[in-house]
């Protein structure tokens, strides 16, 4: 195993030295209320080089807000990434420090700048975060439910079936549950979850930090009661909680109860792909024993 340790001065964006490579700045941008930009944010974006946008007409609103030459602007997005993510790498490497932003909050979330940060990393480029706003976070530290632990799941797949299985496979997260959903998706993925985590209780939020700000608190249920009187506007982020220590107990002792040891640890190395000593590790955790009395039972 090798390692690899990044020690970056970072106090300036638009300091380089000739002949070594630049760096990559991961640059948060407001999610909705301008005025949560940082004077770091700007001084980046002002120094850069080049500043990479997912949507450039967006960017170049902001740019424009702040006083910072659009002209160093190129487009970085899903659709051209295999082209345009070398082609920047390249430029970095010999010498140019570039910004990359998102169309709002944190770039690299759910979004193509992840694969830009590969090959940044691959290319042994300095990855520099300039932290700023993101909608996730934002909404789970006013939505009330639990913040000592929870998962980030993105968007949901669009196919149902893919929805479904990914769901099933979180049924037991005790964490709370955080996802981003279009408005035309909102009601279908709240069904979705209805359906298989039960009717838990949940906060949608819209238009963060903007003027008509939005949170919606209740139930699973509620909440689509709720969208059915009052049609989906805008992108939701959704706070969910997770299940709780008695039901996920419940559930996970119930399905082995009927096994004998024998079939308990085949199931593991058969359904899991588990090596025999690592089935035996988990049905010991089932069973609330050691694994040496797994294994002494079974010799």
């Amino acid at each position: 195993m090798s390692i690899h340790v990044q020690k970056s001065f970072v106090a300036s964006s638009g300091e380089s030295v000739l002949g070594e490579k630049g760096k990559l700045f991961l640059v948060g941008t407001p999610i909705g209320n301008l005025e949560d930009m940082t004077f770091r944010a700007v001084r980046t974006l002002q120094e850069a080089d080049i500043i990479a946008a997912e949507d450039t007409r967006q960017t170049r609103k902001l740019l424009t807000h702040f006083n910072i030459s659009p002209a160093k602007l190129v487009s970085y997005h899903e659709h051209n990434k295999a082209a345009s993510g070398p082609e920047l790498i390249r430029l970095i490497i010999e010498g140019k420090n570039l910004a990359l932003v998102s169309d709002a909050g944190l770039p690299a979330i759910s979004d193509p700048g992840s694969d830009l940060v590969k090959l940044a990393l691959e290319a042994n480029i300095s990855v520099i975060p300039v932290p700023g706003a993101n909608a996730a976070l934002s909404a789970l530290i006013v939505s009330g439910l639990p913040t000592e632990r929870f998962m980030f799941l993105g968007f949901l797949p669009r196919d149902s079936k893919e929805r479904g299985q990914l769901l099933k496979s979180l049924e037991d997260e005790m964490g709370t549950l955080l996802m981003y959903e279009s408005p035309h998706r909102v009601i279908k993925t709240l069904e979705a979850l209805l359906d298989v985590w039960g009717n838990r209780r949940i906060v949608l939020a819209r238009e963060l930090t903007k003027r008509y700000e939005e949170l919606t608190r209740g139930s699973i249920q509620d909440c689509l009661d709720w969208l059915l009187e009052h049609p989906p506007l805008g992108e939701y982020c959704l706070v969910i909680e997770g299940a709780g220590s008695e039901e996920v107990k419940e559930r996970q002792a119930a399905w082995w109860q009927t096994l004998s040891l024998e079939d308990h640890v085949r199931h593991y190395e058969e359904q899991e792909d588990l090596t025999r000593k690592e089935a035996m590790k988990k049905t010991a955790l089932d069973r609330g024993v050691s694994k040496r009395d797994i294994y002494n039972q079974l010799l």
